[in-house]
This record gives C-alpha cells, sequence and structure tokens, in this order.
C-alpha cells in the first residue's frame, strides 16, 4: 500500500512538469527594443519560470499580423498609431493600454565620424557625396514615420528623399550605416546605442517630430502568465532596467 502511494505521488510529480515548464508567453515587439526586452525576459524567467518568447520586428508589420490572427499575448509598439488601430479593431485589452517608454530620434554615420550641426540650413544631401539616408519604411514604420516628419520639419526631405535607402524596421537601417552601406541614417537613440560600429552626429530637436512614445497592452487571448510579465514590464524594478538602456520612462504611466 505504501509503495502503491508513493508510486501515485511521484506520478502525480511527473504529470505535473510538464504543465508548469509550458508556461510561456508571446510578445509581439517594435524592434528597437530588442536588447533591454531580451534581458527583462531573462530576468523574469530567473526569478518565475515563465519563458517569453518575443517576435521582433516594425510595428506595423507586427500589428497587421496581429490583425491577421497571429498568436500573441502582448505588444508594445512604437507608436501609438498602431496601437490606436489595434484598439480601434479590438484586438488589445483596452484598459491594460498604457505609455511605458519614449525615446530620442537621432542622426548616425560610421563610427568616428564627425559632428553634424543639425538645422534648416544643413546641406544633408551633400553630406551623403551620393550615398545612402538609410531609414526604417517612412509611410509606415514608426522610425521612419518620425524620421520624415523631422526632415520635413526642418524643411530638408525634398532634397534627401530620392536618396533615401528604406529598410523594414529600424535595425535593419541600422545595420545599413554599421556595415558601410549608407554613409548617414536615422534611428532611435536606443539604435546608436547599441551597435558600437555607428556613431551619433546629431540629435534631431524633440520640436521637429511627435513624441516617441511606446504603448503597451494585453492582447485578449492573453492568460495568468501574460499578465504577470506585463506587470513586471511596468514595475519600478523594469522602469530602472528600460532606463539602463538609454529609454525613457514616464513618472506617471496610468492605464488608459
Amino acid at each position: 500500500m505504501r509503495l502503491a502511494l508513493t508510486l501515485t505521488a511521484a506520478l502525480g510529480l511527473t504529470m505535473g512538469a510538464p504543465a508548469l515548464a509550458q508556461d510561456e508567453v508571446t510578445v509581439f515587439a517594435a524592434a528597437s527594443l530588442r536588447e533591454a526586452l531580451d534581458d527583462l525576459a531573462a530576468r523574469h524567467r530567473a526569478a518565475s519560470g515563465v519563458a517569453v518568447i518575443a517576435s521582433y520586428a516594425g510595428s506595423s508589420a507586427l500589428a497587421r499580423q496581429i490583425q491577421e490572427g497571429a498568436p500573441a499575448d502582448l505588444f508594445i509598439s512604437a507608436s501609438t498609431a498602431w496601437m490606436d488601430a489595434l484598439e480601434g479593431s479590438g484586438d488589445i485589452v483596452a484598459d491594460t493600454r498604457r505609455d511605458l517608454l519614449g525615446n530620442g530620434l537621432v542622426l548616425i554615420a560610421g563610427a568616428g565620424a564627425a559632428p553634424v550641426e543639425l538645422s534648416s540650413k544643413t546641406d544633408l544631401a551633400a553630406l551623403l557625396e551620393g550615398g545612402y539616408l538609410a531609414m526604417a519604411m517612412v509611410d509606415s514604420v514608426p522610425a521612419g514615420v518620425y524620421g520624415k516628419e523631422a526632415l520635413v520639419s526642418l524643411g530638408l526631405w525634398e532634397s534627401v528623399q530620392g536618396s533615401v535607402a528604406q529598410a523594414d524596421n529600424v535595425r535593419a537601417a541600422l545595420a545599413f550605416v554599421a556595415q558601410g552601406e549608407a554613409p548617414y541614417g536615422i534611428v532611435y537613440a536606443t539604435d546608436a546605442r547599441a551597435e558600437k560600429g555607428v556613431e551619433i552626429v546629431a540629435i534631431f530637436p524633440e520640436s521637429s517630430h511627435a513624441p516617441i512614445t511606446y504603448p503597451i497592452a494585453l492582447l485578449p487571448d492573453a492568460e495568468n502568465a501574460a499578465r504577470g510579465f506585463y506587470d513586471y514590464l511596468i514595475s519600478d524594478e523594469a522602469a530602472a532596467i528600460w532606463r539602463s538602456y538609454g529609454f525613457r520612462t514616464p513618472g506617471a504611466a496610468e492605464p488608459r
């Protein structure tokens, strides 16, 4: 009898283990979040045992995938517009939406490049010397949209629009410059910080573009494990880690 009870208990433990091991969260996140979010996911897994699977791409592509039914639990966009689109189509849990992070926009060149005085008088086309200005897709990917808006605001867009090399996401634009395929590029400040092969040569005035805001929200099919990771990402502990990667964290990010 004692042996039977022991075997039953052991079988119960064995059968229960896979359920714990299967706890995982799928996050769709803007490409610019990669290093910071990977770090936070690893810390969360160490503390909770919950694995986080992150899919990184341009926010526009991710939002469209969510609308088409791609399985995900959590979305972090680099654009309020794409989160607005998902809220409008009923593809997020609206009361979990909040503004999580902020960022800056910079002009980059290869490592060791000289600073550029960025203003309406800057001859950016001449600086390119026949090369390309690397940017994310200017009509859909947030980094590209912000970049075009900044160039238009400074009166520089018309002179360079024919020389823009558009990439699927901001990290691809960053790679163009880091690999020497484009002499200059426009990316987020945090992207430039993550890549040793580039130099920040100018910072775009914040007044030249809309605020760069990263909203976060749970998706309708999210379960408890996703809620736990969401709560961690908006915590004070996570805020310090986000800031260590160069992101800004709002002082009062209350749910909308």
